[in-house]
């Protein structure tokens, strides 16, 4: 389906039918007439506000759409050429208005307030918009857009010739699961050696984006980009220094325990030292994990486990595939990685991933399903800004939706096939946990460094890499691959320090695990009641309305350690 036809939620009342969003003109017309739109009373606002949610919406739908499809298909000319123009003539044209827009509503609250808690987010959101906007720093973050859709078309490009085929690199990593060692190995080398030809391009993509952002944060009065982007991510509930404390707590507690899951494989691999490409594969030798072979087998059996879990989602489900929301095969040309993308307008989520048939396809659908089902829960509501949830508890829908789905995996696996699949689940958290770490680590380092040299870099990567678990795995010979690990992490270029985020969730999503192993009905009731509370509450509520704590100091992560650990001991 052409989501551009897609049926809007609700008939426009502001923005014309056919209107064109990505025309300049047209779109800066309509953020004019909300500018001098007269308010004269509290109901005046709160239609004023509604317009301004509506044409937000139809905007954001519309560059989603661009982006989407881009996505789809990197080496399509006419589609990149697209969502450029959008970027370079959109966003920068809109910016300034809408900080006017900002600032005639907090003045307007002054004579007409609106109810203290129902906009207490909101307010707080609009506030922090205005003091972060300055002219200068429009074209800079357009020119930061651009690299970030550079980045994106040099690593779909990426394909290695092997086995007599070209294939992707996601079509690649299913050769990591092969009880072949030398197969692995060539597969896994084939690949790095890929990513290495584009090194000094994406050197140079960071480079520049790195540069634009720190001028950002300068010429918003901050002396250092981490702190900007945290006002900006307003993350008002923890700190730079909070994330070190996770850092530490990590460090103390899970690389432990990763460490012990990776002594045990390779003493069940009968190896001498582990190799990168000995980490995926089966340890006990058994075939890799093959749950489907075709997309439509996928979509068949997870949408049986959400029937399974929940009336509501299986449905949610059915209606994302009749009308064309999922784009899930792995494909030539199309981005890596996987992501939800909201049509704002239609208020329906849209997901892109890159399936081959292994284990982790499933937890990938099953994780932005749970963005998908976040997305739907909070539809209703009138003010767009609420209709998406802080990035704290958005990963925690998704992360928590992996593990209460996994629960069905019967129906794709026998018991035994079922079992290792979940063990794999277990000691992947524990190694994306440590991974999280690493990653945001780094990003601090980089951040604090502004004047780091590519030498200092690689060294600071590497230095923080042994602390958070490379120490484990043997990379002789391998030391180029090693340096430039990081540049497949894709945060780092387009969305510098949101990763956190993720380990965060994933203590969140542990806790709703341990609820639903009491009590299933009441942990998935409350999940489902704090989805549907979108933003409109601060963080903090939103975990209390799931049943959980925020909090990922060492009180909270050892007991959720020491649960996970002694489920894998079990599953092992």
């Amino acid at each position: 389906m052409d989501l551009a036809q897609l049926t809007p939620y609700q008939k426009r009342a502001f923005v014309p039918q056919g209107a064109d969003l990505a025309d300049q003109a047209t779109v800066l017309g309509l953020y004019e007439k909300l500018e001098k739109q007269q308010i004269n009373s509290v109901q005046d606002l709160d239609e004023w506000l509604l317009r301004r949610s509506e044409l937000d919406a139809a905007l954001s739908q519309a560059g989603s759409i661009l982006y989407i499809r881009m996505t789809c298909q990197t080496d399509d000319p006419a589609a990149a050429g697209a969502y450029t123009k959008f970027v370079q003539t959109i966003p920068p044209a809109v910016e300034p208005v809408n900080d006017r827009l900002n600032r005639k509503y907090l003045e307007t609250c002054k004579t007409y307030p609106l109810d203290a808690k129902r906009y207490e987010v909101y307010d707080r959101a609009v506030k922090t918009s205005v003091e972060l906007f300055v002219p200068e720093n429009v074209p800079l973050q357009t020119k930061v857009a651009l690299l970030s859709q550079e980045y994106q078309t040099v690593t779909g490009s990426m394909t290695v010739h092997f086995e007599g085929r070209e294939q992707t690199l996601p079509q690649m990593g299913k050769y990591l699961l092969e009880t072949d060692s030398s197969l692995r190995e060539r597969a896994w080398k084939a690949t790095a050696e890929r990513r290495l030809k584009d090194k000094d391009k994406l050197e140079e993509l960071f480079d520049a984006m790195f540069k634009l952002r720190n001028d950002i944060a300068h010429n918003a009065g901050f002396s250092i980009f981490t702190d900007y982007q945290f006002k900006a991510y307003q993350r008002f509930d923890y700190t730079p220094a909070d994330c070190k404390k996770y850092h530490e707590t990590v460090e103390k507690l899970i690389v432990p325990l990763n460490g012990k899951i990776l002594k045990r494989r390779k003493e069940q691999m009968k190896l001498n030292a582990l190799r990168p490409w000995d980490t995926s594969v089966d340890p006990l030798g058994e075939k890799p994990l093959a749950p489907f072979s075709q997309p439509q087998e996928l979509i068949r059996g997870t949408s049986a486990i959400f029937n399974k879990l929940d009336g509501d989602f299986g449905l949610q489900f059915a209606e994302m595939e009749k009308l064309g929301l999922l784009d899930l095969a792995s494909r030539k040309g199309k981005a890596p990685g996987g992501y939800q993308s909201t049509l704002s307008e239609a208020r329906k989520p849209f997901i892109f991933m890159n399936a081959v048939g292994v284990d982790d396809d499933l937890r990938t659908l099953l994780h932005e399903s749970g963005h998908a089902f976040h997305c739907l829960a909070c539809a209703c509501d009138p003010i767009l800004d609420y209709r998406h949830g802080p990035m704290e508890f958005c990963e925690v829908a998704s992360m928590a939706m992996e593990l209460l789905g996994g629960e069905h995996l019967g129906e794709f696996y026998g018991p035994h096939d079922l079992q290792r699949s979940r063990r794999e689940h277990l000691e992947g958290i524990i190694q994306v946990l440590a991974w999280v770490a690493n990653i945001d680590a780094f990003q601090h380092w980089l951040y604090e460094h502004p004047r780091h040299s590519a030498a200092e870099r690689s060294l600071a990567w590497n230095e923080l890499y042994e602390r958070f678990g490379a120490r484990f795995i043997d990379w002789g010979g391998l030391s180029e691959v090693k340096n430039y690990l990081w540049h497949r992490q894709l945060h780092i270029f387009e969305l510098p320090f949101y990763y956190i985020e993720y380990g965060i969730a994933q203590l969140g999503a542990l806790q709703v695990w341990l609820n639903a192993r009491r009590d299933p009905k009441k942990a998935l009731g409350d999940y489902k009641r704090a989805l549907a509370l979108g933003g409109s509450r601060p963080v903090r509520e939103l975990y209390r309305a799931a049943g959980i704590s925020f909090d990922f100091s060492e009180e909270i992560i050892k007991p959720l350690v020491e649960a996970v650990a002694q489920e894998w001991e079990r599953l092992a």
